[in-house]
């Protein structure tokens, strides 16, 4: 039986990368964004992968295009990953932090993976594999906040991890496992290239992490080398 996955935010970076490594797998794609015809390196993998890529325009602050999900994705989905996310404003102290950019990085990082959640659930209960995968940071973590700082992303990240654990409890009585990942400091457009692991890595360890999520770690943090994160 085919595999379906569904990723979110794959323009570029950890998103093409899924998308890349998945297909790669012998899996059935279907891949988000919001301009896909805009991104040659998503329009070369199309090419490279015919049917078995579907693109999907999607714009994740947009409720009807995330309702609409629904039929147009038809087939049960295996594994569905919420990976789209931005960071907001960089490098604020405390006392620059404004309204208008939290709310804005609150909804697409931690609200809008929610939302595509309730969209498709469905679709993932009739699924063989049941996995919902919330792609978060360390930066969420309250244990591991030793810097301070980063007011914006981290209380989106750990507003998203408190959403996944809610549905870890919720959707396991329908079989439906739910893991948090940390993909790690990668060289991304979002983590710089001093970051110590390229996409290829962290991705390779994603999965294996997914591969491995069931009901009885469901709700975890982990990290993209399977250790678990302190909230």
């Amino acid at each position: 039986m085919q595999k379906i996955v569904v990723v979110t935010g794959v323009s570029r970076g950890l998103g093409l990368e899924l998308c890349r490594q998945y297909l790669a797998q012998g899996a059935k794609v279907f891949g988000c964004c919001r301009s896909p015809e805009q991104s040659q390196k998503l329009l070369e993998l199309k090419r490279s992968a015919g049917y078995q890529f579907e693109l999907v325009p999607l714009d994740i602050t947009q409720p009807g295009m995330i309702h609409n999900l629904q039929y147009v994705i038809e087939e049960p989905i295996d594994i569905l990953i919420n990976n789209a996310g931005i960071y907001g404003p960089f490098g604020l102290s405390y006392d620059e932090v404004t309204v208008d950019p939290w709310m804005e990085v609150l909804r697409v990082n931690s609200v809008a993976p929610m939302m595509v959640t309730q969209a498709l659930v469905e679709k993932v209960a009739q699924s063989h594999e049941k996995k919902i995968i919330m792609m978060s940071s360390k930066m969420g973590s309250m244990g591991d906040n030793q810097k301070g700082g980063s007011y914006i992303y981290r209380s989106a990240k750990a507003a998203l991890n408190a959403v996944a654990k809610s549905l870890a409890i919720d959707l396991a009585g329908k079989g439906i496992s739910v893991g948090v990942l940390h993909p790690g400091w990668v060289q991304t457009d979002m983590g710089g290239v001093n970051a110590p692991i390229d996409t290829e890595t962290s991705i390779r360890g994603v999965r294996k992490v997914i591969d491995q999520l069931s009901l009885k770690n469901s709700g975890q943090f982990i990290n993209y080398d399977g250790s678990v994160i302190p909230w």
